[in-house]
């Protein structure tokens, strides 16, 4: 089973990935975390990747491909994919196909995480986690049962991530919108699309999910 994860920054596709990943065996296939590894690793495409970003360029889409190519290839021809953040751009999505018809896979469901853009913002900007064992928590949602201290390591200091602001979030958005979005009509002209509400509690989502990829 191949499938890809859609959704902004924020909409729960990682943790939904691992789930996958527990309950399936599947592989989930981030392309910022395989480039790093590829990076660190100083494969021929770790190479190339780390040459492009040095120069401070973005590294391009046959690069990213090649870097999927690779991963799959490392993988058992039964072990399903998630596909994590990419395909971002309607070339990303042709380029993906050409990926798999290569190694005789396809996709077999695109499950788009539906959110709303000021439920996010709330739900983004008021996350922050425990400095010293990295707990999650919220403003809203959930705090600590003793204020300012850890539940699990009694920990007192805290962080929260620089970009976790309302400005970056709504220029994610926007950016995703913009990119990404109009890769939907052409998987749903396959009859592979399938939406679930992401700012549902995350065993929802992960109960909608579970009965898109029984079918």
């Amino acid at each position: 089973m191949n499938i890809i994860l859609l959704g902004p920054p924020g909409a729960g596709k990682g943790t939904q990935a691992q789930r996958l990943v527990e309950r399936h065996g599947m592989r989930q296939l981030s392309t910022g975390d395989m480039l790093r590894a590829a990076v660190k690793a100083g494969t021929p495409v770790g190479l190339q990747a780390k040459a492009v970003m040095e120069r401070g360029e973005l590294v391009s889409d046959d690069i990213v491909s090649a870097l999927i190519g690779e991963e799959l290839d490392g993988m058992g021809a039964g072990v399903g994919a998630i596909f994590d953040g990419y395909p971002r751009t309607e070339a990303q999505a042709a380029s993906l196909d050409g990926i798999l018809a290569a190694r005789g896979r396809s996709l077999d469901h695109v499950i788009e995480l539906a959110v709303d853009e000021d439920a996010l913002v709330e739900r983004i900007t008021g996350r922050y986690t425990c400095a010293t064992c990295g707990k999650g928590y919220h403003d809203k949602f959930e705090q600590p049962k003793l204020p300012g201290v850890c539940d699990k390591c009694n920990g007192t200091e805290f962080k929260r991530r620089p970009d976790d602001n309302e400005e970056t979030v709504r220029t994610r958005m926007a950016e995703y919108r913009a990119k990404t979005a109009p890769i939907l009509p052409g998987y749903e002209a396959r009859g592979i699309v399938a939406r679930v509400n992401g700012m549902a509690e995350m065993d929802h989502v992960t109960a909608a999910i579970e009965r898109i990829v029984a079918k």
